[in-house]
């Protein structure tokens, strides 16, 4: 006896929803691998200035061998690791894409974490914590999970794709890209553009930038007569240097409000903070109280956008933050530039003379997003080093999307 249609469709409907909850089920446990991925990376100490290097690229040569990537492990600086793999394009002719990650995160005060800083722990909501989860162990389990989903569909890239997992970037990376840059081993990669870290998105848009600010690291001192507490005169090291940071206040402040005022974004001003104040005579219980110090310094962090005028800026310093009529001198312990090697502003091209700009572009179209005004990183990160080469075009982005983490 034929079945009623009615039962036709229930044994359907019943099929289809068996194949949905089986569906859900596969994308659970697809997320729930991704996850556990990324909480091993995370749960790895790479902090500075003691960074478990050797583990972390255990880890990754592990990931590059079950993608089945090309892995080479690069070490120019004796017990900082250098990763480097790579997926293989069918055309191997054209210029390559480099995605970039550092694997060292900053140092953590243990006591002002709600959970261990490297458990990973996940709350009720969701959440992971962990040093590392912004900064930016995220962007570089992302580039690997890309890679394994689109694998799985069959994708095979057009042109190469390196990945980088490179060490030292938190304290300025001079044992990993600073000297890759400059190696016969990054010039025959032949790379076309490079990506690397942004900052996270507060809004639904994504955020790229196409240039940086480059750190000037700059300390000051003032030399004058040593004096009794007492004494009232003119030209102390300790006045010279007050009115050293006195100008230096005022420029920051012109700065300042021009962010304000929202004529300009952070990214686009000069920066200047205050690191550290030096000066006295240390005695047992402190310092010396009643004596004036013949020599005082000061520190600051400054950031300087590569569309800023240098040569202005170090007259200003020459001239009014340490002028040799007050006895003022000074040094940069970090001065990086703001030009390429050709005299250029370190700047991506936002527009259509840069092919790649076009592309990205539509990627994200396609992801349905939408990118928002194109900004200057307001720090530094890895990415000055690969632009001041400009050995295969000026195409260098960094991007985020990732949120913010909860307050």
């Amino acid at each position: 006896m034929p079945m009623p249609e009615a039962h036709h469709d229930v044994a359907a409907r019943a099929r289809a929803s068996g194949r949905k909850r089986a569906k859900e089920e596969e994308e659970e446990d697809r997320s729930s691998s991704i996850i556990s991925r990324f909480q091993e990376y995370l749960q790895i100490n790479t902090a500075q200035p003691n960074p478990k290097y050797n583990e972390a690229a255990k880890f990754i040569l592990s990931q590059a061998q079950s993608l089945s990537l090309e892995a080479q492990t690069l070490e120019f600086v004796e017990a900082k690791p250098f990763i480097l793999l790579k997926w293989s394009g069918s055309d191997p002719n054209l210029p390559s894409i480099l995605l970039n990650s550092h694997t060292d995160v900053v140092p953590v005060e243990h006591d002002k974490w709600s959970y261990p800083p490297f458990g990973a722990h996940i709350d009720s909501q969701g959440n992971i914590y962990a040093r590392g989860s912004q900064d930016m162990k995220c962007v570089g389990m992302q580039y690997l999970e890309a890679i394994r989903k689109l694998k799985a569909s069959g994708f095979q890239p057009l042109r190469s794709v390196y990945l980088s997992f490179v060490p030292d970037e938190e304290i300025g990376g001079h044992a990993g890209v600073e000297k890759f840059a400059d190696t016969h081993v990054f010039n025959n990669l032949n790379v076309g553009i490079v990506l690397d870290e942004g900052l996270a998105s507060p809004t639904e848009n994504y955020r790229v930038f196409y240039a940086e600010r480059s750190p000037w690291w700059l300390v000051i001192k003032a030399i004058g007569q040593p004096g009794h507490g007492s004494k009232l005169y003119d030209n102390s090291a300790m006045e010279n240097l007050f009115k050293s940071i006195e100008s230096v206040r005022r420029f920051r402040a012109s700065q300042f409000d021009l962010v304000k005022a929202g004529l300009k974004a952070e990214g686009e001003v000069v920066s200047v903070n205050m690191a550290f104040l030096k000066a006295g005579t240390p005695s047992p219980t402190g310092f010396v109280m009643n004596l004036q110090p013949s020599e005082a310094q000061a520190g600051f962090d400054i950031r300087v956008p590569p569309t800023a005028d240098p040569e202005s800026l170090e007259r200003r310093i020459t001239e009014e933050w340490a002028p040799a009529s007050r006895n003022m001198t000074f040094e940069f312990k970090q001065k990086n530039t703001v030009h390429d090697n050709f005299g250029k502003p370190l700047l991506t091209a936002t527009d259509s003379s840069n092919p790649w700009w076009a592309l990205l572009e539509e990627a994200v179209r396609k992801a349905n997003g939408k990118i928002g005004k194109p900004e200057i990183f307001p720090a530094a990160t890895d990415s000055h080093f690969f632009r001041e080469t400009r050995l295969s075009g000026d195409w260098l982005l960094s991007y985020g999307k990732h949120s913010y983490p909860p307050p």
